[in-house]
């Protein structure tokens, strides 16, 4: 008898044969889960096909990737030469630099359309498990996989899609796990401390998240016991990593300033622009230098101004211009004065961005060039090379850059689909009053108005009541955040809008959730039994 028929010999063959069989049946099987899963929501399954086709169409009529004036050139730049910027992180950067070996920006813009698609997913997941029905989950994902602006700013080398799907994970980890392991939540601060890098913005959900968690844990738990502050903890550590790693990282290139960057004050001077009055602020000293002399009529919107007004540029060009850690600190305390000495002027200035967030129309704000480039176009402009401007980051010009890294000539437009996209874009989007009915709705995550069965106009009393919930506000409140954010710390954008989308419809839906008496009913049979046969994507 030979060794290889000996009785171990056969026995692992055997089990060999077994484990490669049961690897080759997981992509069936996969497959399979993926079929019954579609089955089972229709309704989901058409919205994301639909959204999917779209995107496809995109990466057809516009091979590569779309550019923004300026940002655009410093991401790309800082992903060939990894380096802060003194004027906006460059974590985004970070996730270029991963793709970079493939040199394809028709791979990036893919990875970041798969992304928007897998936002809607999260949201549609995260309905499902507060039992909204598939028809209402899937209606609240129609404007995530449906906005032709959304879908445009997918195709550009920007922050906004990376951005929200790090923060729609980490909200999805929190609102799935009620009670979340200490790596849980490290992951999901994480997710927050990077998007914190990538758009400063962020910056406020590296409080919020850990407070939530806290309050959360302490009606859970009880504020006394170590399980209540176990998560919220592991949480602020995983927020702080990304932060405090990129700020030794700012602190080292800039030899001495321990920030993200050096142009929170340029940007805070742009937003008291709009209302700032020398009379009444009364600067002194360099104050007075970098206060607004124009008349109000003169101003452009700050998103426009802070470009042109000499206050910042010309008058501090003998210092080393605005982004110095000294002008930085003379602008923020200039910006500072100002609302202190106007404090109505800067809520009526928040008030403004506000109310063109939902206006019917969109308008050139805060300028037609800037609006450009918001929109599919059928001829892109040309990126600057050495005789248009000066490298934005060292070592190479916006033209060379996008062509070292994505092997491939920029501009590219293919028709019919930029003809089709193009037309498509001007028509579905976000309508403005439908965005504030969706932040209005976004309120019944909690309450709800009922009107009583037996009412008559001839009883006493008023009819409409509000009745608890049975979901969270949180959605909500992330949405808030993401609006108001921008436009007290910079200016409203369009651009600053798209991030505020997937939150608000969330938290929309969810006033579709059963109230807390309805759900904590015992489920009928029946019903509890089809759920639990059928592959939801609730275990997402």
């Amino acid at each position: 008898m030979t060794a290889s028929s000996t009785p171990g010999s056969q026995q692992r063959g055997t089990q060999e044969r077994g484990l490669a069989e049961r690897a080759l049946s997981l992509p069936r099987q996969g497959w399979s889960w993926l079929r019954e899963a579609a089955r089972q929501n229709r309704w989901f399954t058409v919205a994301l096909g639909g959204g999917a086709l779209l995107r496809l169409i995109a990466v057809l009529g516009y091979p590569g990737a779309l550019w923004f004036a300026g940002d655009s050139y410093v991401y790309l730049g800082a992903a060939l030469r990894p380096q802060p910027n003194l004027s906006k992180t460059t974590g985004y950067s970070l996730f270029l630099r991963l793709l970079l070996p493939f040199h394809s920006l028709t791979l990036v813009t893919v990875c970041q359309h798969l992304m928007g698609l897998g936002d809607a997913v999260m949201i549609y997941a995260l309905l499902r498990r507060s039992n909204v029905s598939k028809k209402w989950s899937a209606i609240a994902t129609l404007p995530m996989l449906y906005d032709g602006f959304m879908i445009e700013d997918e195709h550009l080398i920007m922050t906004e899609t990376v951005f929200t799907f790090c923060v729609m994970l980490a909200l999805l980890l929190v609102m799935k796990y009620r009670r979340m392991t200490w790596w849980t939540a490290v992951i999901a601060g994480l997710l927050l401390g990077y998007a914190a890098i990538v758009r400063t913005e962020g910056a406020p959900f590296l409080a919020v998240f850990p407070l939530f968690l806290l309050v959360r844990g302490f009606r859970v738990y009880g504020w006394k016991k170590a399980r209540a502050w176990v998560a919220a903890i592991a949480m602020a550590v995983g927020c702080a990593a990304p932060v405090l790693g990129y700020a030794v990282w700012f602190d080292d290139f800039t030899h001495g300033s321990f920030n993200l960057t050096l142009s929170d004050g340029f940007y805070l001077w742009g937003r008291v622009s709009s209302f700032a009055n020398c009379a009444v602020i009364k600067p002194t000293g360099k104050m007075a230098v970098v206060c607004p002399k124009e008349p109000y009529k003169d101003r452009t919107p700050p998103g426009n101004f802070i470009w042109h007004a000499t206050e910042v540029h010309q008058d501090l060009n003998s210092t080393g211009g605005p982004v110095t850690p000294a002008n930085n600190k003379l602008l923020t305390d200039f910006a500072i004065k100002a609302v202190e000495a106007q404090p109505v002027g800067y809520a009526k200035a928040i008030a403004h961005g506000l109310l063109l967030a939902v206006e019917p129309a969109r308008t050139d704000y805060p300028g037609a060039g800037t609006v450009y480039y918001y929109y599919f176009h059928r001829n892109p402009i040309p990126l600057p090379g050495p005789k248009q401007h000066a490298p934005w980051i060292k070592g190479g010009y916006p033209n060379q850059d996008w062509v070292t890294y994505g092997h491939a000539k920029p501009g590219v437009v293919r028709e019919p689909f930029a003809a089709f996209l193009i037309a498509y874009q001007r028509v579905f989007w976000t309508w403005g009053p439908l965005l504030g009915i969706i932040m209005v709705m976004g309120l019944g995550g909690l309450f709800r108005i009922r009107r009583p069965r037996q009412w008559r106009l001839s009883r006493a009393g008023f009819p409409v009541h509000w009745s608890p919930r049975g979901t969270s506000m949180f959605p909500w409140v992330v949405a808030v955040f993401m609006l108001v954010t921008p436009i007290a710390l910079a200016d409203f954008d369009y651009r600053y809008l798209l991030p505020v989308i997937p939150f608000a419809c969330l938290a929309a839906g969810l006033a579709f959730a059963q109230s807390r008496t309805a759900a904590s009913a015992p489920e009928q049979a029946p019903e509890a039994t089809v759920e639990s046969t059928t592959p939801e994507i609730t275990s997402v």
